[in-house]
């Protein structure tokens, strides 16, 4: 584990402004009685803040892990903070000027927020996709923490990639644009108008599809693999079977194909209309194929026989491994 203080700091910079921003939404939440699409007016950026205080700290703690490139590395996570900080200024501007901030395109001023948004947007991605990038290329000794961090950040790029469904816009939309211009475009809601009924705390719909489900899933997946990863090793002094490195990693590829599952079903799900907590019977089916999948990936883990240790340095033998592979190879050539 590295020393917070590696930690990438342009993005704990903008770690400590989203707790900041968080801290003001929440006291917006409790002096400020406005709403707007059927949620308290400061709702959305006290979502995004805490959203991307996590995030933020996640790729800080990562980047730090780099061992390739490291000036690329520093550079995407320096655009990663720069393109979150301009996307929340003008979502809590949005909200001191009572507008929404996103698909708004009632004004021109409006419209141009949004473009700028798209913008930031599209390059916070590229920034995240360079990171999971070198993030493959990097040589990490542990082999389950390796993988841990590569498909977290590849899972989590996928899930940043969803919102770019949501600015299409929907069907009602193209209707109306027929006549005209239309105020709004794009939607996270499907098959039912954004600002209905939803949950509480995360205010997602419960009557329709809703693509922030997904797209939130998904990027929190640079959080979720990684805490797994800990707990096993938190387990492994009282269950000798996690000792073993394979094991650890193999349960690793189980998580992490379970996580993709999870997020294929969800947006299938979504883009049907579905709300999350009423799936119909093929959603169930799905679901259940998934969970029938996980255990018989985990099972397979617990109980395969560990690969055989050698040399005297008892590291395990494994030449399939892409990382082991390339050092060998490095070792060889030297």
């Amino acid at each position: 584990m590295s020393s917070w203080r590696s930690w990438h700091r342009p993005l704990l910079l903008f770690a400590a402004l989203m707790i900041v921003a968080g801290v003001g939404s929440a006291v917006g939440l409790l002096a400020d009685d406005r709403t707007l699409t059927g949620s308290p007016i400061w709702f959305k950026p006290f979502k995004f803040s805490l959203s991307l205080t996590v995030y933020a700290l996640s790729l800080a703690w990562t980047l730090s892990l780099a061992t390739r490139a490291r000036r690329l590395a520093w550079w995407a996570g320096t655009v990663v903070a720069v393109a979150g900080t301009v996307e929340m200024v003008i979502i809590i501007g949005q909200v001191f000027r009572g507008k929404i901030s996103h698909f708004n395109r009632e004004t021109p001023f409006d419209a141009a927020l949004y473009d700028v948004m798209a913008v930031t947007i599209v390059v916070l991605w590229t920034g995240a996709v360079t990171i999971a990038v070198l993030l493959f290329r990097s040589r990490i000794e542990d082999r389950a923490a390796a993988w841990t961090l590569r498909l977290g950040s590849l899972l989590a790029v996928i899930g940043a990639a969803l919102g770019f469904l949501m600015p299409q816009p929907t069907p009602e939309q193209r209707a109306a644009a027929e006549n005209g211009p239309v105020d709004v475009v794009g939607a996270h809601s499907v098959g039912v108008p954004d600002g209905g009924p939803s949950m509480p705390l995360t205010g997602w719909s419960t009557t329709g599809g809703d693509l922030r489900i997904p797209h939130f899933v998904g990027m929190h997946a640079l959080q979720v693999l990684p805490l797994l990863l800990l707990a096993l090793v938190a387990l492994a002094p009282h269950l000798p079977r996690l000792r073993d490195e394979t094991v650890r990693l193999r349960l690793v590829f189980a998580a992490s194909g379970t996580y993709a599952a999870v997020l294929a079903l969800i947006t299938w799900q979504a883009l049907r209309g579905q709300p999350l907590l009423k799936p119909d019977t093929a959603t169930l089916a799905v679901g259940a194929a998934v969970a029938l999948g996980a255990a018989l990936a985990v099972g397979v883990s617990l109980n395969a026989t560990p690969r055989a240790r050698s040399g005297a340095t008892g590291t395990p033998s494994d030449p399939g491994d892409p990382d082991r592979a390339g050092r060998t190879h490095e070792e060889t050539s030297a």
